[in-house]
């Protein structure tokens, strides 16, 4: 990506102890997650909106509603079926 959102990635990296993935120059096919979320999250977040204006239930209400949503790459299941079975497995 072009953008200017991770011009600090090298920080931002530091910060969460965690590594940034970018992906490969002229692959788009990798970011397809990437951009369905993306595109996902303007339901309750309208691009260029002031994200400082939400509140922590707006949050966790796109949260659980992305969450509860069927996913075609899930089989139909949703995320919250999948990390509850993987959970459940690991117990």
């Amino acid at each position: 990506d072009r953008g200017s959102e991770l011009a600090e990635y090298a920080r931002i990296q530091t910060a969460l102890d965690m590594r940034v993935y970018f992906c490969d120059p002229r692959s788009p096919w990798q970011r397809g997650s990437n951009e369905n979320t993306n595109r996902l999250l303007r339901h309750w977040f309208p691009k260029g909106a002031d994200l400082s204006t939400f509140t922590a239930e707006d949050l966790r209400n796109a949260q659980d509603s992305l969450n509860a949503r069927p996913r075609p790459t899930l089989d139909l299941d949703t995320p919250a079926t999948r990390l509850n079975r993987l959970l459940t497995q690991a117990a």
